[in-house]
């Protein structure tokens, strides 16, 4: 006699080691747990658990095994109720995971519980189909794109560096960039500076930048900043950021912006290029890395630094 549903159902329960939410709690804060959301997209967009890796029910025999690669990690399978949690427990263990339990009650379970739950950001249809390359990537998902929507650059320089980097940051939807440049835009930059146009000639540079963003991505906020950075500007161009791009051309504007960032404890990203040479860094001293000035102590003489 073929099994019924219900039958398939009973069967997975008593085979799934199952755990209450506030079990799940605990045991995530005492050890290395990979939680497994096993909803539909449109569940997970209505919230999920912290840190959750999400891998749809349908797309569990497809997808587990390149979002969570590791087939002795601890895993913990939650769903809306705890059924589906139940079956995808059985085809992980089936798919040679080692170490998968279940949590009863699922996400509603969690919720009642009154634990803690991310509300991800709900994108517009626009937006889902904007960014749904990024969706589909494991190593960003849904919650990177979060991520990236909430995160703030400041870009200090929109020259050949700042550019290309401005461009690439407002396509991925940074949600806020920052843009500091006091130059106009010249003929001679269109062979490179990607991000300025004809039509921007003889505009401040920050300004061509942010207008060519606005058009390329509507939902990235601006702030320009079209002044030169100095020290009595810098603490107040800086606030409020997360991460800043050095894409200058002189040393005095990138020791203030390392020893800036210093102080504000976030991460340097740095690039340099002369003619087919250059190379890029990230100096993080707040994580214990070094700082720009610890690979360069002092600034080269004038005439070995070529323009």
């Amino acid at each position: 006699m073929t099994p019924s549903g219900q039958d398939l159902l009973k069967q997975a329960r008593a085979a799934a080691t199952a755990l209450k939410p506030q079990d799940v709690q605990r045991i995530t804060k005492e050890e290395d747990i990979t939680l497994v959301d096993v909803r539909e997209a449109d569940e997970w967009r209505r919230g999920h658990l912290p840190d959750a890796v999400h891998v749809a029910r349908g797309y569990l025999e497809f997808q587990a095994e390149s979002k969570v690669p590791d087939k002795d990690a601890a895993l913990i399978v939650y769903c809306a109720g705890g059924n589906r949690s139940a079956f995808a427990s059985e085809t992980l263990k089936q798919m040679g995971y080692t170490n998968v339990r279940h949590m009863s009650g699922g996400f509603s379970g969690w919720k009642d519980a009154g634990l803690p739950v991310v509300e991800p950001i709900v994108w517009t249809d626009k937006q889902a189909d904007r960014y749904s390359r990024h969706f589909v990537l494991p190593e960003v998902g849904e919650s990177g794109q979060q991520k990236i929507s909430q995160g703030k650059v400041l870009v200090i320089g929109a020259g050949g560096l700042g550019s290309p980097a401005l461009y690439y940051l407002a396509a991925a939807g940074v949600g806020t960039l920052g843009i500091v440049d006091m130059d106009d835009v010249e003929d001679n930059n269109l062979q490179r500076q990607i991000i300025h146009s004809t039509a921007t000639v003889g505009m401040n540079k920050a300004e061509s930048a942010g207008k060519t963003i606005v058009n390329l991505n509507p939902d990235v906020k601006i702030r320009v900043y079209k002044d030169r950075l100095t020290p009595d500007n810098v603490d107040e161009v800086f606030s409020g950021f997360d991460v800043v791009l050095d894409a200058t051309d002189n040393f005095a504007t990138r020791y203030l912006i390392n020893e800036t960032a210093y102080r504000f404890g976030i991460p340097s990203i740095y690039g340099s290029i002369y003619r087919f040479e250059g190379y890029a860094s990230t100096f993080w001293p707040a994580k214990g890395g070094p700082c720009y000035r610890c690979m360069h102590p002092e600034a080269p003489p004038a005439e070995l630094a070529p323009t």
